[in-house]
């Protein structure tokens, strides 16, 4: 038997994962990507910020070598905290709305990129995408029904 208050945790120290990624949507479908590491499951692209790096910073860099891509126009959608796919921690993920640069090509550790409706059968999103980002993006009349 356990004798600990886990509620006395300051927030500041629950979130182990911080993230920076872009809903890209075009012609109503979500740009999603997978990583080598679990090819099945989908997220939106971008990832963890560098020491000392600005969240705008991150998100080039990350779209820059994962994609080949720069996002513009970067607009602050919403912070999302959900549990991270692939580690299974609690996470925090800043997003933002971007259009590209040209056309995405993966690279670096992603597997697959897709573009969504997110009703897709068989379709594996990451948490985050699946529970917060469709629903505000559907919210907002971005994605196709």
């Amino acid at each position: 038997m356990t004798h600990g208050h886990p509620a006395a945790t300051p927030p500041a120290q629950i979130h182990s994962l911080v993230v920076v990624a872009a809903a890209v949507v075009d012609e109503g479908r979500l740009l999603v990507v997978s990583k080598k590491a679990a090819p099945g499951i989908f997220y939106l692209p971008g990832g963890k910020p560098d020491a000392d790096e600005e969240v705008l910073e991150t998100l080039r860099r990350e779209f820059e070598e994962e994609l080949g891509v720069q996002p513009l126009e970067p607009k602050f959608l919403a912070d999302v905290e959900a549990v991270a796919a692939l580690e299974g921690v609690p996470m925090r993920m800043t997003v933002f709305e971007a259009r590209l640069s040209g056309p995405p090509c993966p690279a670096a550790e992603l597997a697959h990129m897709r573009w969504v409706s997110g009703h897709e059968a068989g379709l594996d999103l990451a948490p985050a995408v699946r529970d917060h980002v469709l629903p505000l993006l559907r919210r907002r009349g971005m994605l196709a029904a």
